[in-house]
């Protein structure tokens, strides 16, 4: 009908047609003379607009040779319908999960892009875990440094969608007696993080430093007032001079590291392939995997404790072990690329993460087997042996030394330079820091 059909209305071959297509339409469908008629008229006014139909026949090859989806010809038809603009197209495609569509049919050469105008198809991505479109937005130049900003992060970690999660139970040991429809804040995050991980860590929402910019950024007062429905939070004179003079700036509510941020957020909320995404971006590869391994091995923990299903457990123990075996295989490939930097790797201070190690962070997460590696082995040989230039026979030597006190003088002991590069114990660290504290106190009455 399409082919032979006049836009304007004139006689055509489908008039001398008639008889042979009504009772088509009647064995088809199964109706009467009368709702054939009908729909024959309906079909004769639809076929006047043939820009706007478009034909799909099943099973047959596009001219790429792979079969066309239904879904594929029906979006497409939308775009070239409905004029919609790119964003509208992009948030479409994204609605039906049709990457393919979008990189062919919106990210085409000379598209332009305003600043910011990709920003809200991110925050859609992420909320409903498509990973492979937040892939194209990165390739397509979304800044994570720009687009991750405080309301964005605790939004993400609020939103309904995504996969069923642990957090809520987590919070509950941090947060007891929460009312229904409790939004969480980052300062609870933080909590669970702490809770998570152990030790002396502590997340960088629960410093004293993240606070007076939370709520210049929130425009909400550190205070929290909450009711049985919800909690509101109203600004009040009761900030801190810090706060109350502080400037607010666009900086203020962005982060550093996007990446280590939507690592963890995707990793306590169970988004594991999007957490393995957030892994191969940004900076400090290796803090982030262990981070990752600590907290899979935590959250599968409590899952045990509260009696959860048994394949929860095993599903967050085996996201750990993916992220254990990618810590390790980082390090073996960077020492046996320069074992100097690799040793280095390990023992710089992460500011960060809370001012650990890559080898404090394998410690806390009872990573065995990188602690055992020949790289974390010769670290820890060098803070048994000290001074000592650690070549053969040391511990013979030093026996020797104890029982005859003059072969002291024939021990091999390290340069200054390479004294400076050796990692230090948390004590030594400690200590320096408190040698150069002092020192910078003094520095003034001296100069008086």
């Amino acid at each position: 009908m399409i082919k032979y059909a006049s836009e304007s209305g004139e006689q055509t071959v489908l008039e001398s047609m008639r008889d042979y297509l009504i009772g088509t339409i009647q064995k088809t469908f199964e109706v009467g003379l009368q709702q054939a008629e009908c729909l024959y008229s309906e079909l004769l006014q639809c076929t006047r607009k043939k820009n706007l139909i478009t034909v799909f026949r099943i099973q047959e090859r596009a001219e790429g040779g792979e079969v066309q989806e239904l879904d594929q010809v029906i979006l497409t038809a939308l775009f070239r319908a409905q004029h919609l603009t790119p964003s509208e197209q992009l948030s479409l495609a994204l609605t039906w999960n049709r990457v393919d569509i979008a990189r062919s049919e919106i990210f085409v050469y000379g598209q332009e892009w305003p600043p910011g105008a990709l920003d809200e198809a991110m925050m859609q991505a992420l909320e409903h875990d498509r990973i492979d479109f937040v892939k194209l937005l990165l390739e397509n130049g979304v800044s994570m440094r720009k687009f991750l900003t405080i309301p964005r992060l605790e939004e993400l970690y609020n939103t309904k969608s995504g996969p069923s999660n642990t957090l809520r139970y987590i919070l509950r040991d941090v947060r007891p007696h929460l009312p229904k429809g409790y939004v969480y804040t980052l300062h609870d995050i933080g909590l669970v993080i702490n809770k998570l991980i152990g030790g002396a860590y502590r997340c960088y929402y629960t410093r004293r430093k993240f606070r007076p910019i939370y709520a210049k950024v929130m425009n909400k007062s550190v205070n929290v007032h909450r009711n049985s429905a919800s909690f509101t939070r109203h600004t009040a004179g009761g900030l801190s001079l810090i706060t109350g003079f502080m400037p607010v700036t666009s900086e203020m509510a962005l982060f550093d590291y996007p990446f280590n941020e939507l690592l963890m957020w995707a990793v306590l909320t169970k988004r594991h392939q999007m957490a393995l995404l957030m892994w191969t971006h940004g900076e400090e590869a290796l803090a982030k995997s262990l981070i990752a391994c600590k907290l899979y091995k935590a959250m599968a923990h409590e899952a045990a404790e509260d009696d959860m299903e048994t394949e929860v457990y095993e599903e967050l123990r085996h996201y750990g072990k993916e992220f254990e075996n990618k810590a390790l295989e980082l390090l073996d490939y960077c020492y046996r690329q320069d074992d100097d930097q690799a040793q280095q790797l390990l023992t710089c201070e992460l500011q960060n993460w809370s001012g650990q190690t890559c080898l404090s962070l394998a410690v806390t997460a009872n990573h065995r087997a990188l602690l055992a590696h020949p790289c974390s082995q010769i670290i820890l040989a060098d803070l048994w042996m000290g001074g000592l230039r650690t070549r053969k026979n040391t511990n013979l030597k030093v026996i020797l030394s104890l029982l005859c006190p003059l072969y002291i003088l024939r021990l091999e002991f390290k340069s200054k330079e390479e004294l400076q590069l050796m990692p230090q114990t948390e004590e030594e660290h400690l200590e320096n820091e408190s040698i150069e504290d002092d020192r910078s106190t003094k520095d003034p009455t001296d100069a008086e």
